[in-house]
């Protein structure tokens, strides 16, 4: 947001709420799933979905951005945050992925960001109940845009 505020890009994407005071948005036409990255050999490897219970006690690998805005993400998973142990913190999730694998935590993450396919190490399980969030793309009120970003702007209505 700080760089749509000066100018620096066009559009961002963002995850929970928009102020719209500042930057007009569109919801965007799919949702983002939560769930748990896990090496292929955890004992949580075998289940379907993974609860909150489950997360207990078990070391976890979290965004810094859910850190630095005081873990929004987990209040939605365990409400009383100070149950949960959170082992690392990533800003990549290639980062976060890396320390799966080392066996260091359960990372919490969005399905579909790593390649499982082949010869992948990790195995990714939705969390239960269902926890999922829709982005939106965003742009500042009264912004004059290029050609090319106000075209871009006229298929993103249209997908509405």
């Amino acid at each position: 947001m700080e760089q749509l505020d000066k100018g620096l890009i066009d559009f961002g994407v963002i995850y929970g709420k928009v102020d719209h005071s500042k930057y007009h948005s569109i919801k965007a036409p799919f949702k983002d799933t939560f769930g748990v990255f896990m090496r292929k050999d955890s004992e949580l490897s075998e289940k379907e979905f993974i609860t909150p219970e489950d997360l207990l006690d078990q070391p976890l690998i979290v965004s810094a951005q859910e850190e630095r805005d005081h873990w929004p993400t987990l209040r939605l998973i365990i409400p009383d945050i100070s149950r949960l142990k959170v082992a690392a913190t990533y800003t990549l999730l290639f980062n976060g992925s890396l320390l799966v694998e080392e066996g260091l935590g359960y990372a919490i993450c969005f399905d579909g960001l790593i390649n499982l396919n082949g010869n992948s190490k990790l195995y990714f399980r939705p969390i239960r109940p269902a926890l999922e969030v829709t982005p939106h793309i965003i742009w500042k009120r009264y912004q004059v845009h290029t050609k090319a970003a106000q075209k871009f702007l006229e298929k993103l209505q249209r997908l509405q």
